[in-house]
């Protein structure tokens, strides 16, 4: 990992309100990881050093939803908040399964849609150089629809702001889900290079995020998908990240890099089948700083992650990497919310059968071999 910039400006947008709501007793989705990651920085003295900042979030207005979202979508979750819709939201995407209503769910999103919006406005101001919204990166949005445990498509609607006062973004998405919302709202402009590096939709949700998806009309070359085998680990993904996002991200000269952590790539996590460990996603963490330095603007988003011990370690390195601070070894003692987590890095998982990894290798090198050869001309490399 490359040595901890010392001279970088980090703010970390939070508050427990972040972390108080339940989807269901059932759900996957568990906020409560927000609280756990918080005090593991806090326990872990991450949030002490004079680079570090912990700035609250704020609602969204009901103007930056509709940048992306439709009115009549976001006054239909209005109305399922407050109990007035009783068809239950069927058509607007909401139901039993994924994206259950609850009490106060209106709120609950806008805030952490706000959390988004607050973490762009930190760095726009030119007084940080990166913010980290945990809470947001719910990327799976679509216009008018909820999708994949994700309401509000807060990536969306910070990139457009954006795009809206000129600036080129490109957005980088690492979790284990293809970011097909963000994708599907850019999908056709030349402003906006989305980068999606993820397990393939052949075997997981959301189905989408194909190397074939490139983009239409002036968006055509900007849509970069790089689907991945299940049990890829950290050494391929590694080789995927280097061959495809470094060298995009590089050509697309970005005025602000919008990045999408999610820590559902670990080989703990329940719902997926990558085999990430907690160092190689901080190494990943660290090679996005190198690009957002080169860009000089870094708004980071948190995103899935369904195991609590894996989110709270994981998200608290990539604190730790935009703060340029040293990565602890040792869990602190008194950090005791989550039973048995002793050291921030892993013990990495054995390798596959030789069978199985020459099959994951070369999955990934066709995904990188058709990027190479239909996307890199169009951005001269």
């Amino acid at each position: 990992m490359t040595e901890p910039d010392t001279g970088r400006k980090a703010a970390l947008v939070y508050s427990d309100q972040l972390s108080s709501h339940v989807l269901s007793d059932a759900h996957p989705m568990r906020p409560i990881r927000l609280a756990h990651t918080y005090e593991l920085m806090l326990q872990s003295g991450l949030l002490e050093a004079p680079s570090a900042t912990v700035v609250s979030p704020r609602e969204a207005t009901e103007s930056e939803l509709t940048r992306v979202h439709s009115v009549e979508y976001v006054q239909a979750v209005r109305s399922l908040s407050s109990g007035l819709d009783s068809n239950g939201g069927l058509s607007y995407g909401f139901g039993s399964g994924d994206n259950p209503v609850y009490d106060g769910i209106y709120q609950a999103q806008a805030l952490t849609a706000g959390s988004a919006m607050v973490a762009m406005e930190l760095v726009d101001s030119g007084d940080y150089d990166v913010a980290f919204a945990p809470a947001a990166g719910l990327h799976h949005a679509m216009p008018t629809r909820a999708s994949g445990f994700c309401v509000f498509n807060d990536p969306a609607m910070i990139i457009q702001a954006m795009v809206d006062v000129g600036r080129r973004v490109v957005y980088i998405d690492i979790d284990c889900h293809h970011g097909d919302g963000v994708q599907h709202i850019f999908y056709d402009t030349d402003q906006v290079l989305t980068i999606s590096l993820h397990e393939s939709g052949q075997f997981l949700f959301p189905g989408s995020g194909f190397v074939g998806d490139i983009g239409t009309g002036k968006g055509e070359g900007y849509s970069v998908n790089v689907p991945l085998a299940p049990h890829t680990g950290d050494d391929v993904y590694e080789v995927a990240f280097d061959a495809v996002i470094t060298p995009l991200t590089r050509a697309f000269k970005p005025d602000v890099i919008v990045t999408q952590l999610g820590m559902d790539t670990h080989v703990f996590d329940p719902i997926t089948h990558l085999r990430l460990t907690t160092q190689g996603f901080a190494r990943s963490v660290a090679k996005l700083a190198v690009l957002a330095s080169e860009s000089g603007k870094w708004i980071a988003l948190g995103g899935g992650g369904y195991d609590l011990g894996a989110v709270a370690r994981g998200w608290s390195m990539a604190f730790a990497v935009m703060s340029g601070q040293r990565i602890p070894d040792k869990i602190p003692a008194s950090f005791d919310a989550i039973e048995g987590i002793v050291n921030f890095a892993d013990v990495p998982p054995g390798d596959p059968d030789p069978t199985v990894a020459s099959l994951i290798t070369a999955f990934a090198d066709r995904s990188i071999e058709e990027i190479t050869k239909t996307l890199f001309p169009r951005f001269g490399i």
